[in-house]
């Protein structure tokens, strides 16, 4: 989990693409999340590459510490009930159903912790992506991914069209 903690900042940067996203990142005056949020969808289709991409990071950045912190607290409470919980001491009779609660409890948080941690890699990836200069294009059939998508879920994958044609990633 500290893996997690760690700030995307921190990743290697060698490639071309990385040092012109930084050099133009330098020069955007950085917005909050909360600025971000409160700019309309025209006004965010009208800035400019160098503030879109800074927009995304900052967005996908807040997503990225949101879903690591739950993660951590999933990971603890699935931690305390498998602590509280003695081998032998599930019961099977009509009054408890199959298995205790605290059973299902820390299936929910392990499945829980599960999905957040894949959303943390998917953030991490759209992250390198915005650094490869790669971000916003479509894995599948390589187009522009519509930056109202982007808005909406900054770690997409996929453009619609691609994405209505399976449920298999973001």
């Amino acid at each position: 989990m500290e893996e997690l903690a760690k700030t995307s900042t921190k990743r290697s940067r060698n490639s071309a693409g990385s040092r012109a996203a930084d050099a133009g990142a330098a020069s955007v005056a950085v917005r909050t999340k909360e600025e971000i949020e409160s700019l309309t969808d025209d006004e965010y289709e009208a800035l400019s590459e160098e503030e879109f991409l800074a927009a995304q990071r900052v967005l996908l950045e807040s997503e990225r510490q949101v879903y690591t912190s739950q993660a951590e607290m999933f990971k603890e409470e699935a931690a305390t009930l498998a602590r509280e919980s003695e081998p032998g001491d599930v019961q099977f009779d009509e009054e408890s159903g199959e298995g205790g609660n605290s059973t299902i409890e820390r299936e929910r948080d392990l499945a829980l912790l599960a999905s957040h941690l894949a959303t943390v890699a998917e953030i991490d990836s759209a992250l390198e992506k915005i650094e490869a200069g790669t971000y916003g294009v479509c894995e599948n059939c390589k187009a522009e991914i519509p930056r109202i998508r982007m808005r909406a879920l900054p770690y997409a994958r996929l453009c619609v069209k691609c994405k209505s044609g399976g449920l298999t990633r973001r």
